[in-house]
């Protein structure tokens, strides 16, 4: 399982969780923006920078993740692309999106954008916790665990 991560607004806090992740777990971690980014020394975890334009790391996930790969986002729409795909999806808030959820965040989503375009103001979103950062790191781990635990019983 490869992990890939829509980096260019993923927290911090986040990363170094996911970092700490594949160390422990061995798993390779890939980081997609379109800036340069830092990050630990490892054979494990690697940055890839994109040009800058719409949606261009988000496609690079898209093109490069397989079925079964693990990818970290709180973009809906390429959420959506990746589990039609067969990847797991975590937000950075700790949410899993599934294929069942999916429809229902997207259309949510593009009923906020068109409130937003006819001048509503919709605030955003709530700024990241502790909460946040401790339902991401409990909601990886159970995914993590999870799969690996089938991996190793499909090679038994």
């Amino acid at each position: 399982m490869n992990i890939w991560v829509d980096a260019d607004a993923c927290p911090v806090v986040i990363k170094d969780i996911l970092y700490r992740a594949a160390q422990r777990l061995e798993q390779p971690l890939t980081l997609v923006a379109n800036q340069m980014l830092r990050t630990p020394p490892s054979s494990l975890i690697r940055a890839v920078q994109v040009p800058r334009g719409f949606d261009v790391a988000d496609d690079y996930i898209v093109e490069h993740m397989s079925a079964g790969d693990l990818v970290i986002t709180a973009d809906i729409p390429l959420a959506s692309e990746v589990l039609a795909k067969g990847a797991l999806v975590l937000s950075p808030r700790g949410e899993r999106y599934t294929a069942d959820s999916i429809s229902e965040r997207l259309s949510m989503r593009d009923m906020m954008e068109e409130l937003r375009s006819a001048g509503v103001d919709t605030g955003g979103p709530a700024a990241f916790s502790q909460a946040d950062r401790r339902a991401f790191a409990n909601a990886l781990d159970q995914l993590l665990q999870k799969a690996l635990w089938k991996n190793a019983t499909r090679n038994q």
